[in-house]
């Protein structure tokens, strides 16, 4: 008997972004210590990168894997309009990326539920940044900025109002027209918020909350022009070569990452200022399960600029999975 199979069209409808985030709270506080989650595998193709993340919670005797493609972007463009790298709209693009989820049975490594996981892929990744924007944004903060027009993008937008009463979102895309359209789109579906498109240093500048949605491989803005206060959630590059923030932004914010093991192996934003001798390890000042369970302090002062580094982890996509399969009407956890 083959198992059911979500689309991306039921985890629209079936995953619930604020579920989500307590979902995810939870697990990094209380589950992340007792859970099997094993490095990333990266195999590099001659198009892109293929990424498999495991996880295995024994407790809830849950098992999963999510498969990964992310194609280089030249590939991408192939046949088609050359876009700008730097536009998250052209960069991650329902082609660029491909994400596909195995909810597995542990004891036969037989598949519970198969689901299409990009937008699984956005969601848990926005809602693990409205976590960390919980934790470490001031109470007050009332202007978000994004950089980007695309996937990851439109869920911050939808997901960061979950935990902070924002007024006003700022938009920077490199493509103008795009940046319009998209602006003009989310404002249809979020009429309680104004939102404008800002160039990159207007961006940085005003925002209390600045997210990076982007595929980018150099810094998105001057580190310099960031107002102190501010909270960033850095979610786009994943390689150590690339990077959207620039050494002053590391080097003046209080940093967290999801883990560390991923953040000090893969994670350009910090291994180029370690390489260039701008910080030490002892930089990174705490991972997510130490930042909600209370061991690491976050925020220690509304000065301070605080930075959440989100490569993304395997126990992610398994609490959004299991959501998925108790929300499936044949499903049971």
């Amino acid at each position: 008997m083959s198992c059911p199979h979500l689309t991306e069209a039921d985890v629209r409808r079936l995953l619930d972004p604020a579920q989500l985030c307590a979902a995810l709270e939870s697990a990094f506080r209380d589950r992340y210590p007792s859970i099997s989650l094993p490095q990333r595998t990266h195999a590099e193709l001659t198009h892109g990168i293929f990424l498999a993340m495991s996880c295995y919670d024994g407790a809830a005797r849950t098992l999963g894997m999510k498969l990964v493609l992310v194609r280089d972007q030249a590939q991408n463009q192939a046949g088609g309009q050359r876009r700008d790298p730097a536009d998250h709209s052209a960069a991650l693009t329902e082609g660029r990326v491909q994400a596909t989820y195995l909810l597995l049975d542990p004891e036969t490594a037989q598949p519970r539920l198969t689901i299409a996981a990009n937008y699984l892929t956005d969601l848990r990744t926005a809602a693990t940044s409205a976590v960390a924007t919980r934790f470490l944004a001031r109470p007050d903060a009332s202007t978000l900025g994004i950089f980007g027009t695309g996937r990851l993008a439109r869920t911050h937008l939808s997901v960061l109002p979950l935990v902070r009463n924002f007024q006003r979102v700022l938009i920077c895309g490199r493509n103008p027209s795009r940046s319009a359209e998209f602006i003009q789109k989310v404002s249809r579906e979020l009429p309680g918020l104004t939102i404008t498109a800002a160039d990159a240093r207007t961006c940085a500048a005003q925002s209390d909350v600045l997210c990076t949605c982007t595929s980018n491989s150099t810094p998105l803005f001057d580190g310099r022009d960031l107002r102190p206060g501010t909270h960033l959630n850095l979610v786009g590059a994943f390689r150590p070569q690339t990077r959207e923030v620039d050494t002053h932004t590391i080097q003046r914010s209080r940093v967290v990452v999801d883990t560390y093991g991923t953040a000090l192996s893969e994670v350009g934003e910090l291994l180029i200022p370690l390489q260039e001798g701008a910080i030490t390890r002892d930089h990174v000042a705490a991972d997510l399960h130490e930042l909600v369970s209370g061991t690491k302090q976050g925020r220690r002062s509304p000065e301070e600029i605080t930075l959440f580094k989100s490569v993304g982890c395997a126990l992610e996509d398994l609490v959004a999975a299991e959501l998925l399969l108790a929300a499936h009407p044949t499903g049971r956890l």
